[in-house]
């Protein structure tokens, strides 16, 4: 059965958020500068840089960054293991 692309990115969305909400659960129990800590909680992150435009009235920014850590590929995996059992 041929699953749409708009499933395919909400379930790949919503694992990605329960990653990273476990992350900061796991956080909350860990000790600041553990091996753990670092491992579960700390994240890399990449993306364009932020621009400001100061328009005289209004003062734009645009820009984003995308955050991963472990807990938030194990949420994509667990996410994609759930997408192939549902049909």
């Amino acid at each position: 059965m041929q699953k749409s692309l708009g499933i395919i990115v909400l379930t790949l969305t919503l694992g990605v958020l329960v990653g990273a909400i476990f992350s900061e659960v796991i956080g909350l129990f860990l000790n600041e500068g553990s091996v753990a800590e670092q491992l579960f909680v700390r994240y890399i992150s990449f993306g364009p840089e932020v621009t400001h435009w100061n328009l005289v009235i209004i003062d734009l920014t645009f820009g984003f960054e995308i955050h991963f850590n472990l807990m938030s590929v194990i949420g994509v995996f667990v996410a994609s293991q759930m997408l192939r059992w549902y049909r």
